[in-house]
């Protein structure tokens, strides 16, 4: 039933958001500035306030990320509505919830500091830092990538064609 998908999406939604929120308070309670080295000159817990995108991208552009932020999960929570009940889609919608999981635990964020709070850092090569949200929007993105180019043919996206067909 469409219904109970609906609701497993928002069920997924809360949990996938708590727990990015839940490691960003952790993070925040338990780490000094100077971060925790996991594995020394490779991995590190270090906690930061980021207020732009990956690299500090548009950093201070709260409004802007906010608006993309809102799109994203408007124009996602329509395909997963209209989403047809066969299993061929179950990847697709377990994707499109996680990529929305990630959105909206950056979205809290910045919408309560106005910065997103990232905690996991690759010092080996020197990857930004980063937070579990950060984790969910890049793997999802990617593997919603590898479905449409590799996976799904057009034909399989017609649920999402406005004009009926006679």
């Amino acid at each position: 039933m469409k219904k109970r998908r609906i609701i497993y999406y928002i069920l997924a939604c809360v949990i996938l958001t708590q727990i990015d929120q839940i490691t960003k308070v952790i993070t925040e309670a338990k780490l000094s500035y100077e971060g925790l080295s996991i594995i020394p000159g490779v991995f590190k817990l270090y906690c930061i306030r980021n207020q732009g995108a990956a690299w500090g991208v548009l950093s201070g552009k709260i409004s802007l990320f906010v608006v993309i932020t809102c799109l994203i999960i408007a124009i996602v929570t329509y395909v997963i509505i209209r989403l047809p009940e066969d299993k061929k889609y179950n990847l697709l919608f377990w994707t499109l919830t996680v990529l929305v999981s990630g959105a909206i635990g950056n979205f809290i964020d910045r919408i309560r500091f106005g910065y997103v709070r990232d905690f996991l850092y690759f010092e080996l090569i020197d990857f930004p830092v980063f937070n579990v949200a950060d984790i969910f929007v890049t793997c999802s993105v990617i593997v919603l990538i590898i479905l449409i180019f590799f996976v799904y043919k057009d034909e399989d996206f017609e649920f999402l064609n406005l004009k009926k067909k006679n």
